[in-house]
């Protein structure tokens, strides 16, 4: 089978070569997630909690860039497995926190390496240090990008 044909155009901007990598990895990462019955987006927002700990809802969407309405049925699905709970934020009684739970930390831990193994031959055909300076880049561009929402 020969590779799809594309716009020469297209294939000039960056934006859409990004946006049709990203395609296939996200494939490849969503697949492995499915066999646990998970979505990308609980991936995410379980790695988020781990990571920066407690946040509200709207705190996790802009964290993952994520919107928050999205977002809730989700949560709520993620908390009916016992992976996070919410709780009354004690510095605004109006909104909850989301907390990880010890299980969806367990599972985290478990699929931080089922993401890796996930990506892996997406990148081969290229050499190591240039898989390691695509992310990189990939890694500046997102932050100065962030950066530039964050100010607005």
């Amino acid at each position: 089978m020969s590779p799809s044909r594309r716009p020469p155009t297209l294939l000039t901007q960056p934006s859409y070569l990004a946006s049709q990598v990203s395609k296939y990895g996200r494939r490849l990462i969503e697949n492995a997630l499915a066999e646990r019955n998970l979505a990308l987006v609980h991936y995410a927002a379980l790695t988020a909690l781990d990571e920066l700990g407690p946040l509200s809802q709207q705190e996790l969407a802009a964290a993952l860039d994520f919107d928050k309405s999205h977002l809730v049925a989700h949560i709520d699905l993620l908390e009916e497995r016992g992976l996070v709970k919410r709780v009354r934020d004690p510095g605004d009684r109006r909104r909850n926190q989301l907390h990880i739970t010890n299980a969806g930390q367990v599972l985290v831990a478990e699929l931080h390496p089922v993401g890796a193994r996930s990506q892996e031959g997406l990148l081969d055909v290229l050499t190591p240090d240039e898989q390691a300076m695509l992310v990189s880049l990939l890694r500046r561009v997102l932050e100065s990008n962030d950066a530039a929402r964050a100010s607005r």
